[in-house]
């Protein structure tokens, strides 16, 4: 009941679906991908571990402005995401592609505290995220430039309850993400770009905050992408500059009614570090928001192991 309560003293038309990983408005985890986003590495089974700490303290309006009143003008949000990846590439071709098969199975913390009056709206949730599954990831390998395309399926497995929104580690939808990544090697040079797009299900179980009634919620199509560019100034260590860029391109629709002026955007940008030994490889990312509209603004800090069996 709290977060309906919430949702009526934003008077705001809609809230826009729970950010299900850190740093993220729809499903996807802004930033988890840098160098080498576009390579997928041999025949073999790989084991990936993330953990990725998202803060915030300032929520933007459509013209990129703090609020100044209500819930949103002083708001604190931590979010801890760990997430477990676990790779297969096998030795079959398509298409004169190598074939790849991926999950990722995510866990969050979520904490959201508010300034007064507003203390009793605090909460915090721990919960199983939206599982990710690929059975199609394909991927081409050139002299200096490699490539991949697939299409990530997030499943609605993670919690969900109405009444905590947007305090929810899962969206309650089906999110399908054709994916593109290319990545430039030459020498030391690295050059990366993952591109998605994403299109949703609806939300059959939403409660519309002008209201306070259960409505159906269709998510905004987004578009988003992750790029680095790395230097290696020694043989095992990768360093350089990654982020994201997010953005809904099309407007939510609660009740069969489109909402506007509440289309989010993000820029992200920060350094990157890499090291590289034998069958593991430690990459570490600090990536700082700006350029924000409809969506809180932070910073997002990143660790990722990679174990190649």
């Amino acid at each position: 009941m709290r977060r309906w309560l919430l949702a009526l003293m934003l008077m705001a038309t809609t809230f826009p679906p729970p950010a299900v990983w850190a740093g993220g408005s729809g499903a996807y985890p802004n930033g988890a991908d840098d160098f080498m986003a576009g390579v997928v590495p041999p025949p073999g089974t790989y084991l990936m571990l993330y953990s990725n700490y998202y803060s915030a303290d300032r929520y933007k309006n459509n013209l990129g402005d703090n609020y100044e009143v209500g819930p949103l003008a002083d708001l604190d949000i931590s979010v801890w995401a760990n997430v477990v990846r676990v790779v297969h590439v096998t030795d079959i071709r398509i298409l004169g592609a190598n074939w790849a098969v991926q999950t990722l199975i995510p866990a969050l913390d979520m904490d959201f505290e508010f300034g007064a009056p507003f203390e009793a709206l605090n909460d915090s949730h721990f919960g199983l995220g939206d599982i990710i599954v690929n059975p199609l990831l394909l991927a081409w390998h050139g002299k200096h430039f490699h490539w991949a395309a697939g299409l990530d399926t997030f499943l609605p497995t993670g919690s969900y309850d109405k009444y905590r929104e947007p305090i929810n580690p899962g969206n309650n939808v089906w999110t399908f993400e054709p994916a593109f990544g290319i990545t430039y090697l030459n020498g030391p040079i690295d050059l990366s770009m993952k591109l998605m797009y994403d299109f949703s299900t609806t939300n059959d179980d939403y409660l519309d905050p002008r209201n306070g009634r259960t409505v159906d919620l269709v998510p905004g199509q987004e578009f988003h992408t992750d790029f680095a560019a790395g230097y290696s100034f020694a043989e095992n260590w990768t360093v350089g500059v990654s982020g994201y860029f997010y953005q809904q391109t099309t407007d939510d629709e609660v009740d069969g009614v489109d909402v506007p002026d509440e289309r989010g955007r993000v820029l992200a940008l920060g350094p990157a570090i890499k090291y590289a030994h034998k069958n593991m490889s430690f990459t570490f990312k600090s990536l700082f928001e700006t350029q924000v509209r409809n969506r809180p603004a932070g910073n997002s800090t990143w660790f990722r192991f990679i174990y190649a069996f």
